[in-house]
Parts: C-alpha cells; structure tokens; sequence
C-alpha cells in the first residue's frame, strides 16, 4: 500500500516526515551518530532488510541528510556520512529518545544517558528561547502565521484553548 505524501502541504512537519519518517530512517541516523557509516554495519545493527535499507539510504542522500562517499571504488563500496543538515537532526532524536524514556519505558529502564562532558553530570535537552534564554514549555508560546503560511487549517483554531 502506498501512503499519501506530503510533500505539497505547506507544513513543516509534514514536509520533514517526507524525508525522515518512514519506518527505520531515525534508526538510521541515530547509527549514523553512532559512527555507523557502511551499509553492512547497518544492516547487521539494526537487522534491517538490505533492500529497504538500500531506499531509506537512498533517500537519505537524496535528500542531503546523509553524504555518500566511497571508500571502496572497483566494488561500489561507500561510507555514508551525516552533513550538516544531518547533524541537525541531533535535537530531534535527542527528545525522541527522552520521551520514549519517559513514557514508552518508564523511569529506570532507560538504555543510554547523555553526560555532559563538560560537567560530568547526566543532562536532558531542554528548550530554550533563542532571545532571551529562557527554558520553553508549551504554555510560554503562542503560534502566529509565517511569512510561507498558505493553509489557514495549519493554525489552531480561533478559540481560546487550555495549554497543557
């Protein structure tokens, strides 16, 4: 079955699962930051099938997360190598992996911890106002229209909501 894309929608979300959310993609970058780079190390860490890992990498390059070099030219061999825009994908598995702590494992069954290497203490990623530093929690913003703003359905609704 074919899923819908949402590559014509004017959404942000919607537009990044285009390129990130099928099924093993984050699992894929999240190796990646691990300092996966070839196709059999993939392969055997996440025991995916070789060619849906063959698609996801593809598109993963395709779409500048992933950079192909090669390392093995006369057999088609290639490291594949987050680029910047990669990189920025950090923050996003980094609350991902919070959150499935949290809520899918529960306190005290969490696989990994972050150490803050400059302090030495375990760290958790918190949002923070970029103008002032203040910590973000739901209740400290409101959603205004973007200058790309095209479907008013991407907005919430006109009446006021409790935030949570």
């Amino acid at each position: 079955m074919r899923r819908t894309s949402f590559e014509d929608m004017t959404c942000s979300v919607a537009r990044s699962l285009e390129v990130i959310g099928e099924w093993w993609t984050l699992l894929i970058v999240r190796d990646a930051f691990f300092g996966v780079t070839r196709f059999e190390e993939f392969q055997d860490r996440l025991g995916i099938a070789r060619n849906v890992l063959a698609t996801r990498l593809d598109t993963l390059v395709a779409h500048g997360v992933l950079e192909r070099r090669p390392y093995d030219e006369a057999r088609s061999r290639y490291d594949y190598v987050l680029t910047d825009k990669g990189k920025a994908l950090w923050p996003v598995l980094v609350t991902i992996r919070q959150w499935g702590d949290e809520w899918v494992l529960g306190a005290g069954n969490e696989p990994v911890h972050l150490v803050h290497t400059t302090c030495g203490h375990r760290s958790a990623a918190v949002l923070h106002c970029d103008h002032c530093g203040e910590a973000i929690h739901r209740r400290d913003v409101r959603v205004r229209p973007g200058p790309g703003r095209h479907d008013p359905a991407l907005l919430p609704p006109a009446r006021p909501t409790r935030a949570t």
